[in-house]
Formats: C-alpha cells, structure tokens, sequence
C-alpha cells in the first residue's frame, strides 16, 4: 500500500478545501473533501487485494 500517494491526496484536498472554506463556498469544500475520501478508499481497497504488495 502507499500510504504516501493517499498522505499527498488528502494533504491537497484539505488544503484546497480549507481555501474553500475560508471563500464560504462551505459545498465546494465537502465535495473535495467527499471525492477524497471515496478516492482514497478506493486506492486503498485496491492495494488490499494486490497479491504483489
């Protein structure tokens, strides 16, 4: 698993969401945030069933 890859994901997707934030544009924010969350457990479920890792 590369927790890295899914580290750097979240990273940019708090940042530009706290961006959206700080505009009020609050469901802009927790879409970001929502696509990350389903991106990186996607990611993370397909490492889980990789036989090489």
């Amino acid at each position: 698993m590369d927790y890295q890859k899914l580290y750097h994901i979240l990273f940019n997707v708090v940042t530009d969401s706290l961006e959206s934030m700080a505009a009020q544009n609050f469901g802009q924010a927790a879409a970001c945030l929502r696509q990350a969350q389903q991106t990186c457990e996607e990611l993370y479920i397909e490492g889980e069933e990789d036989p090489a890792q």
